[in-house]
């Protein structure tokens, strides 16, 4: 599955929303250093589709807050 994700670095809390386009928000506490947001990311969204970190990838937007993410199944 591909979806489209927003991050918003430095939030306030950790949180995964849907938007009216279909695509995701994902709030992360983390400062968007060093891939560290990146990992948080991954983190919200293998605890959001209870799936393992391993099966999910960015695979565009490494440095953006707009990104393309794969889930496999």
């Amino acid at each position: 599955m591909q979806i489209n994700v927003r991050v918003i670095p430095r939030a306030k809390q950790n949180k995964v929303t849907i938007e009216a386009d279909g695509g995701l928000r994902i709030h992360t506490t983390t400062v968007p250093a060093d891939g560290k947001a990146n990992e948080a990311v991954i983190k919200l969204l293998s605890e959001h589709f209870k799936v393992p970190k391993s099966k999910i990838e960015i695979i565009r937007g490494f440095t953006s807050r707009d990104k393309v993410v794969i889930i496999q199944d």
